[in-house]
């Protein structure tokens, strides 16, 4: 295997050659890197240095090169333990562990395996697509944090409804603001088999990008926390021939229709509703990445500060799209944000689309909010 040096924060490590600065799914290259991910490695790093406890210890459960669990390993100061069931992969990681000269555990399992064995305070699944198969196993050997990427974001976003519906026991939709949909039935799958288990889960730190939904999560055990956690499930009910829409808490989505248009609602989920950040820990993490290595530090801040200024609301408006249905030219988004503030609504940009809006202000005040002139 011909190896290249690459570098990411402050860690140095060696991947394959073929996949130094291109993607390849596996089987195209010995063991599988995907640069794009920097960020949502630089995010873990950052969080796992802001988080309040410490994870005692942290699984990296799919290592493919190491790279995740050397830098937390390295940058962090966390006794860390990186699994791979390629032996391929641990060969590399070995290779990666002693070059960096951090005091790593290295198993060579089957994660499934490993986590019905085993116990960490944190553990990582970040697979290569879906994560559904592991997060069972993820929900029983995490103590304390769980953190998730899930790459397969057409099922989850409803443009594959059918294996989103397979995959994650929901109903999606291909909505506008598809990305939160997204992410929000992303959690709710991880909270329905976290709450079997008489468990319930808080989200810390949670994004979405382009290619991957990210979520960082804080495990809490009993019924009660199992409870404040299936209390947050339930539907956005969508309207297929105007913007409006309803959030509805529960397991089962009531049959309503529009009122503006009177055509029946579809709802969309089970999905999770509500707060998806701790906006206290991004203040945290905002601090600190200032004095911090990271190499995608710039667009990180960007994430984070657009994060802590979203309203909690279970889906947004691109208001492109808005004005569209209007059949008028959109002025700048900051205008439309300031109009509905100064109309006492609440607003806010979204991390998820730079034409999103979120707010508690009805149809009627959004399209005046676009209209006036």
């Amino acid at each position: 295997m011909e190896l290249v040096e690459v570098k990411e924060g402050s860690t140095v490590f060696f991947v394959p050659v073929q996949d130094a600065d291109t993607n390849f799914p596996p089987g195209t290259a010995a063991v599988f890197y995907n640069r794009r991910m920097e960020l949502n490695r630089d995010a873990t790093v950052l969080f796992c240095s802001c988080v309040d406890p410490t994870p005692k210890e942290y699984l990296d459960a799919m290592g493919a090169t190491g790279v995740r669990g050397l830098r937390v390993a390295h940058e962090c100061g966390i006794p860390v333990t990186i699994n791979d069931r390629d032996p391929r992969a641990i060969d590399l990681i070995e290779k990666n562990i002693t070059y960096t000269g951090c005091t790593i555990e290295l198993l060579h399992r089957d994660a499934r395996a490993l986590l019905s064995e085993r116990r960490f305070d944190a553990v990582d699944l970040d697979p290569f697509g879906t994560p559904a198969p592991f997060v069972d196993s993820g929900a029983r050997g995490a103590r304390r944090y769980l953190f998730v990427t899930a790459t397969d974001t057409a099922p989850l976003c409803g443009a594959h409804k059918k294996a989103g519906m397979r995959r994650y026991f929901a109903r999606p939709m291909n909505t506008e603001y598809h990305a939160e949909v997204g992410l929000r039935t992303l959690l709710f799958f991880v909270a329905r088999e976290v709450i079997k288990y008489d468990r319930g889960i808080e989200p810390l730190f949670c994004c979405s990008r382009e290619h991957f939904f990210r979520l960082h999560l804080k495990l809490n055990d009993g019924a009660r926390a199992a409870d404040r956690t299936l209390s947050r499930i339930g539907y956005v009910l969508q309207c297929p021939a105007c913007p409006h829409r309803d959030e509805l808490p529960g397991m089962i989505p009531e049959r309503t229709a529009c009122p503006h248009c009177d055509t029946p609602l579809q709802p969309i989920g089970p999905l999770w509703l509500g707060a998806i950040n701790d906006c206290a820990l991004l203040a945290r993490m905002q601090e600190r990445l200032v004095g911090i290595e990271l190499g995608t530090k710039k667009e990180l801040d960007k994430v984070i500060t657009l994060c802590r200024e979203e309203l909690d609301t279970s889906s947004y408006y691109d208001y492109h799209v808005f004005a569209q249905w209007l059949k008028v030219s959109p002025p700048d988004i900051g205008t439309v944000i300031g109009r509905l503030k100064g109309a006492g609504y609440a607003a806010s940009r979204v991390h998820y689309s730079g034409y999103g809006i979120k707010t508690d202000a009805p149809v009627s005040a959004i399209t005046e909010a676009i209209n006036a002139r």
